[in-house]
């Protein structure tokens, strides 16, 4: 069995020939030499010497053949094991989900830890449940994985430094430290609304904007900034949190720390529904039967989900006035259902200026995601060296 640690650290040297054809088996997938070379306007000869290259470290392997027209058959290549894998990691508020792929995107193991209760900080029960995660890779891990190349987290806070090496993680998150010890790879640590607007940018409604906005709405409430197609952190990593905005504004009431989150959040709105609720009958136990029953058409529970797009849609006001980014994509338990959009829609027109709001297309799947394409990209960068894209 290959263990988490078995990770080479020298970088090879590579032509750009032979890093461009990697990235187009990364990016594409499988394809035969003929059709590489056609794709990146190579000679054959230039080819043959990036294929030469690749597989000289492994990094392609034979699959079989494909018939081009009339002609002989072409060998076809993907990644081979030499690339190695990546683990993504999603520390959510409700749970924690890991996927371990290669680079190319194949999955080579998923998994998934509910949390006993809410989680909106990196709780030590969240920390916990992440080394867990990672202990469990590392007895599922196989021969023909490769060696790992990077570990990307995807935190429910603010992170400050994108990449950090494993002794800073240590002074930060001890547990995580213990399943990470002496690697010398990336630890990738973003935040998890960004991760999100990282997927949403390269899969998602927003794949074809410059600018954009993805805002969370469900037990946390967060954004992710894309602005000229660039993720937007911030000087301190703080850029897009919208939990700390002042609130509430009122002559006779000081704000303070996280109300706007404490407000909007699921279980805040589930505390103001079992307040408001008929007596008599029972109260829906979470956001998501709350829905359920008000697509069925109970009355009191269409009010509070009308009452709390509302209050969405001022929040997504007041980020489209400070922004301007004429997209915002709503995510999360809450954003991401269908039922909201109508009165965010007309609040936020009411408010400011005309903007296009879509709910996400990648639903929960969002932040794993994003968080497994930056660490693909930055294992990428690795394993070719510079010029990776």
């Amino acid at each position: 069995m290959t263990s988490l640690l078995d990770t080479p650290t020298d970088t090879p040297k590579l032509t750009a020939s032979a890093r461009a054809v990697f990235r187009m088996l990364a990016r594409g997938g499988s394809a035969t030499r003929p059709e590489l070379a056609e794709r990146l306007g190579l000679s054959r000869p230039t080819m043959s010497i990036a294929m030469e290259d690749l597989d000289r470290l492994g990094y392609v392997e034979m699959i079989g053949l494909r018939q081009r027209g009339t002609g002989r058959k072409a060998i076809m290549y993907k990644l081979g094991a030499g690339v190695g894998h990546a683990i993504a990691i999603d520390a959510g508020s409700t749970n924690v989900r890991l996927k371990v792929s290669t680079l190319d995107n194949r999955i080579l193991y998923s998994g998934g830890y509910h949390l006993s209760s809410d989680q909106r900080r990196f709780t030590p029960e969240l920390e916990r449940a992440v080394a867990q995660a990672l202990n469990d890779v590392r007895l599922a891990t196989q021969d023909n994985w490769g060696p790992l190349r990077a570990i990307g987290i995807a935190l429910p806070t603010k992170v400050e430094k994108q990449i950090s090496s494993s002794e800073e993680i240590a002074a930060l998150y001890p547990d995580i430290s213990h399943s990470i010890a002496s690697l010398d790879i990336p630890i990738i640590l973003e935040n998890n609304v960004n991760c999100a607007a990282i997927a949403e940018s390269a899969f998602g409604i927003a794949a074809n904007a410059a600018d954009f906005v993805y805002i969370q709405v469900g037990v946390k409430v967060g954004m992710g900034i894309v602005l000229r197609g660039e993720l937007v952190r911030g000087r301190n990593g703080g850029a897009g949190e919208i939990s700390s905005l002042p609130f509430p504004w009122a002559p006779d009431i000081q704000p303070c720390r996280e109300a706007l989150e404490d407000y909007l959040g699921s279980e805040s709105l589930m505390q103001r529904v079992s307040l408001e609720w008929p007596e008599g009958e029972a109260s829906p136990k979470d956001a998501f039967s709350l829905f359920s029953l008000a697509r069925e058409g109970h009355a009191v529970a269409r009010d509070h989900v009308d009452r709390h797009a509302e209050n969405v849609g001022r929040l997504v006001a007041a980020c489209v006035s400070v922004l301007d980014p004429g997209l915002v994509v709503l995510g999360g338990g809450i954003g991401q259902n269908a039922m909201i959009l109508p009165k965010v829609r007309d609040v936020v027109n009411g408010l400011t200026g005309p903007t296009k709001i879509e709910v996400t297309s990648l639903g929960t799947e969002a932040t794993l995601r994003g968080i497994q394409r930056l660490t693909q990209h930055n294992a990428e960068a690795l394993v070719i060296g510079d010029g990776a894209e």
